[in-house]
């Protein structure tokens, strides 16, 4: 029992961290924070050296304030090499690195990395899922690793 804790406790903590950039409001709301879209960076936590920026809307209003809003499903991610890339151990073909609630109960905004080893190129998509119904609304982005440091892929 102990180990199921342990093992959950760290995937919970390899998932990325959002680092809030900055944000713009998009419209006034007379009570309550206005509605904004805010910019997070989240460095991948298997892949040093790579950064993913994402853009998002942040529902303000009463609502927001007291985390009762949903917030809309677009999203826009753009990651790159923001310094040298290090790999310490094989990467899944294709792994979540990074979740967030949207929503109360039932939305989330995921980024999901993928290796492409024909290409050496890391893939990161973004989307937000829901319990029920789910959103098609997604972005995606690519950072090529140079092909003299071959993506070590798990097996």
């Amino acid at each position: 029992m102990k180990h199921a804790a342990l093992t959950l406790l760290l995937a919970a903590a390899s998932l990325a961290h959002a680092e809030p950039i900055g944000s713009v409001d998009t419209a006034f709301k007379l009570i309550g924070p206005d509605h904004k879209i805010v910019v997070d960076a989240y460095d991948d936590p298997k892949v040093q050296g790579v950064t993913c920026f994402v853009s998002r809307a942040k529902t303000g209003g009463i609502k927001g304030a007291i985390g009762l809003a949903e917030d809309k499903s677009e999203a826009s991610i753009a990651c790159r090499q923001v310094g040298p890339i290090t790999i310490a151990q094989p990467l899944p073909r294709q792994e979540e690195v990074f979740s967030e609630r949207i929503s109360l109960v039932f939305k989330r905004l995921r980024i999901v990395r993928m290796v492409d080893p024909t290409r050496n190129t890391l893939v990161y998509l973004t989307y937000s899922d829901r319990l029920i119904d789910g959103s098609p609304q997604n972005s995606v982005t690519a950072v090529p690793v140079d092909r003299a440091q071959p993506i070590p892929v798990k097996k």
